[in-house]
């Protein structure tokens, strides 16, 4: 059992009071979290749902195509969201908050129906109807008329896309990401199931020889009536390029179940509905192997549902968020102070699977713990206020 701090808020919003208590909320502390706060003026936050101090995370990613005021190519960005972008080509798997650099913001899965289109700048879209509180995420994608809802467990980020009648399909980019680094493996597996890897690194783009692999395995709630990888070749030039048919174009390979390796690669599952249906996708997220990547998923979310998924993360953000509670002040003073504390709490993340194993530092060989084991742990610029405050309410 952990002991409670209660602080109390007075109209001038100081903090005037500390010490120890259990207080009875009619609203809970989750509730007063607001995810879009940090979102605007460089603040690098996401809205996307994580657990506390999670390994997964899912973010919408909107910062890729010159339809958006920031874009990730065209100046130093390091977040795969900004709240005034309004052009959206994915949902982005492992991400990082409140950072200066980019790094993550890879593995984008992206829903749509019609033909398959594997260009994101073709593909993507615009979006309304945005909601954001802890352990959830959903939007509206004009474009499909498709709702997205997400939420996660600690290694598992959990999709519902709801589709109209018609062809609907789920697309997985491994090509486009936040920062350049290239680099992937994919392979489908079954109808329901999709394996690979991601290459991320280079923070502040710098240490080039510190990249490192992001395994992932996807499984669906339904089976694909078509699945299919592809790749984008690289543009060649002399009598090379005569005999190639495929040069600089775009390669699809349909109903294929072979190992697919490159830079601009992607899978897509594509299903024909005769009426509005929905359908579930966890990613389960590994930095030592696939194997157990997919022992996160099964082992955290299983047969769970997306609502199952999302009540447990919830309670586990408001049991860590009740370790401070706070009296008095208005309803935004609440939001401020919980969503600060909510932020404070999604780094450093877990970096061990389910099994114990985690990379050791520059990847020598995969340890083993018994506990947890922490990574995104920086004290640039948080020693003055975030490291005492994790000393006396997380020590």
């Amino acid at each position: 059992m952990f002991l409670t701090k209660k602080i109390t808020i007075q109209t001038a919003c100081c903090f005037c009071m500390l010490f120890f208590s259990i207080t009875i909320f009619a609203q809970q502390p989750a509730d007063f979290v607001n995810p879009f706060i940090g979102t605007s003026n460089y603040g690098a936050t996401f809205p996307g749902p994580i657990a506390p101090r999670g390994m997964a995370s899912i973010s919408p990613f909107n910062v890729a195509g010159s339809q958006n005021a920031l874009e990730k190519d065209s100046q130093w960005l390091s977040n795969p969201y900004v709240n005034e972008n309004t052009f959206l080509t994915g949902f982005s798997q492992v991400n990082i908050s409140g950072v200066g650099c980019p790094d993550l913001g890879v593995i984008l899965v992206m829903p749509t129906t019609g033909m398959v289109e594997t260009d994101h700048l073709k593909y993507g879209s615009t979006y309304s109807n945005e909601i954001a509180k802890a352990a959830y995420y959903s939007v509206q994608l004009d474009k499909y008329n498709v709702k997205g809802e997400f939420t996660a467990s600690k290694r598992v980020g959990v999709s519902k896309f709801t589709f109209p009648k018609g062809q609907s399909n789920v697309l997985l980019n491994l090509g486009l990401g936040l920062t350049n680094e290239e680099g992937a493996m994919v392979k489908i597996v079954s109808s329901t199931e999709i394996e690979g890897m991601r290459s991320v690194g280079s923070f502040c783009y710098n240490s080039p020889e510190d990249t490192y692999p992001v395994y992932f395995v996807a499984k669906f709630s339904k089976p694909a009536n078509k699945f299919g990888v592809w790749k984008k070749t690289s543009k060649y030039k002399g009598l090379e390029a005569q005999w190639m048919t495929y040069n600089g174009k775009t390669r699809m390979m349909d109903n294929t179940i072979k190992t697919v390796v490159g830079d601009s690669i992607g899978t897509y599952f594509s299903y024909q509905f005769d009426k509005e249906e929905s359908v579930e996708v966890k990613i389960g997220i590994s930095y030592v192997s696939i194997e157990n990547a997919r022992e996160n998923l099964e082992k955290e979310t299983g047969n769970k549902s997306f609502d199952a998924v999302y009540k447990e993360t919830y309670k586990e953000w408001n049991e860590e968020l009740s370790k401070i509670l706070v009296e008095g002040g208005s309803k935004d003073d609440k939001t401020i102070f919980y969503t600060a504390l909510y932020h404070t709490l999604i780094h450093p993340n877990t970096l061990n699977d389910v099994n114990g194993e985690y990379p050791e530092i520059k990847r020598k060989k995969i340890g083993k713990t018994l506990g947890t084991r922490y990574t995104v742990f920086s004290l640039w610029d948080t020693y003055r206020n975030v490291h005492p405050l994790t000393s006396l309410v997380i020590p």
